[in-house]
């Protein structure tokens, strides 16, 4: 009788109007991303209002070393979530435990190894980075208080793959809500009223997230019988066949998580050598940019969950209706952002500072700004595809040439070949953001995505 249902159900699904249904999958996914992208930009915003350029410079260096730093949990959580959802409804409970008890052993051990190893190589950290004198202090205060916060981090991850593993979205969204809100708070608390500068915004950050990840392992150490991990020493062992699992997944995952990372560290050095102006115009950059992403990243994970119900059931037709919807609603929102940008540029830049210098500055940013928009809204549609299609070496092979060889290579051509300065770094990172619709237009046009079918099946 199951095996009755199953089809049936499958073309139930299938044959819900894809609009409302890529909406109702999108909306949760953007309010929790923008709710990470907000706590990722607050520090800016008031570092900026009340600091100035050279605390903006440190915020955005601090923040693009810390977001480099903690690629090792976003893929190697990714890819246990992946496990635990797997072994949950294979029934395989003993799998989960071990599962669970690797990812919070090697995941806690890397955290600290890699915050030690931030601490050892803090000074020639910065010195790669071409750290401006005037952010000097400001950076290495930054960077290194975000280090001591590493572990939350990092079991933040743990914990809320675990969570979403075993269907539970909701919770992660409100433990990352509760660290939004408080770090808001202590921001301008720290920042504005006890005058601690710098120090203070990351103080924020690393409280904000210690009370995050501890109040999520409260919650599911209450919860500790439904999944059956028992917090004792001995479950945190890890047995080789389940790590070797970790790793085969974790890895490509890290990878690819990595690869935009270290290139905006690489572009971030070169643009400090322009000075502290610049460096602070790189934190607006990637922070307007890092909002435009959560509509485009919303829209892939529910674009790629829809792909594959979608080709699970043959249903290629829809398959291209659902490419097409994705598609579309990140052109309307590239469309609005760019109106915005062309509209009320100086009111947008003004958000982050009051620094006439920086200010000054700030319109060699609008034409990259927007070409990323449209980056941005193509890469949502080609990723769909790809991840739907369960193509994970597609996509680290898309990671690498976008985000190392095209971003890299085309923002040196055009800032040191072209001798466009910062401009041409920025322009190269925008241009270099088309290139997974090249390569997914390619994958789609091949037929690939469809086994043995063409493209003109449907």
């Amino acid at each position: 009788m199951s095996e009755q249902k199953s089809p049936s159900m499958i073309r139930d699904l299938t044959r819900e109007p894809v609009l409302p249904l890529l909406l109702r999958f999108a909306l949760p996914l953007f309010l929790s991303n923008a709710l990470q992208a907000i706590y990722n930009i607050v520090d800016l915003v008031v570092v900026g209002q009340n600091i100035g350029r050279a605390g903006m410079s440190a915020v955005s260096i601090g923040g693009d070393i810390l977001h480099l730093l903690t690629f090792v949990a976003m893929g190697f959580s990714s890819a246990g979530q992946v496990i635990i959802a797997r072994a949950v409804g294979a029934g395989r409970r003993d799998e989960v435990k071990k599962t669970i008890g690797a990812m919070f052993t090697f995941l806690a051990g890397a955290s600290v190894l890699i915050a030690l190893a931030c601490f050892a190589l803090r000074f020639d950290i910065l010195r790669w980075l071409n750290t401006p004198a005037q952010s000097w202090q400001f950076s290495l205060d930054y960077t290194l208080t975000c280090a001591v916060g590493l572990p939350f981090i990092y079991g933040y991850n743990v914990v809320s793959a675990i969570l979403r593993g075993m269907g539970d979205s909701k919770r992660p969204f409100v433990f990352i809500g509760v660290a939004a809100i408080l770090n808001m708070i202590l921001d301008v608390l720290f920042v504005k009223y006890l005058k601690m500068e710098v120090f203070g915004a990351a103080l924020a950050t690393v409280i904000g997230q210690g009370v995050s990840f501890i109040s999520a392992l409260i919650y599911l150490y209450g919860r500790k019988e439904s999944f059956g991990f028992d917090f004792k020493r001995a479950s945190f062992r890890i047995e080789w066949p389940v790590f070797v699992r970790l790793v085969g997944l974790g890895v490509p995952m890290a990878i690819q998580a990595a690869a935009v990372s270290f290139s905006k560290i690489v572009l971030l050095a070169w643009i400090n050598l322009s000075g502290v102006d610049y460096s602070a115009l790189a934190g607006v950059f990637n922070k307007i940019n890092a909002m435009c992403a959560i509509i485009s990243m919303s829209f892939t994970t529910a674009g790629s969950t829809m792909v594959g119900q979608n080709l699970g059931a043959q249903a290629y037709g829809r398959v291209r209706q659902i490419l097409g919807a994705v598609l579309a609603f990140g052109m309307a929102f590239a469309l609005l952002f760019t109106g915005i940008m062309l509209l009320a540029p100086d009111f947008v830049y003004s958000l982050f500072t009051k620094d006439a210098p920086v200010l000054a500055l700030a319109g060699i940013l609008t034409l990259p700004i927007i070409l990323n928009f449209f980056g941005a809204a193509t890469r949502s549609a080609a990723f769909a595809l790809i991840n739907g299609s369960g193509k994970p070496l597609l996509n680290l092979a898309i990671a690498i040439i976008d985000g190392v060889a095209a971003r890299i290579g085309l923002a040196y051509f055009m800032g040191f070949g072209l001798s466009m300065g910062c401009r041409g770094f920025w322009m190269g990172d925008a241009l270099a953001g088309f290139i997974p619709m090249v390569i997914g237009g390619i994958y789609y046009l091949s037929g690939r995505w469809m086994g043995s079918k063409r493209p003109a099946a449907g």
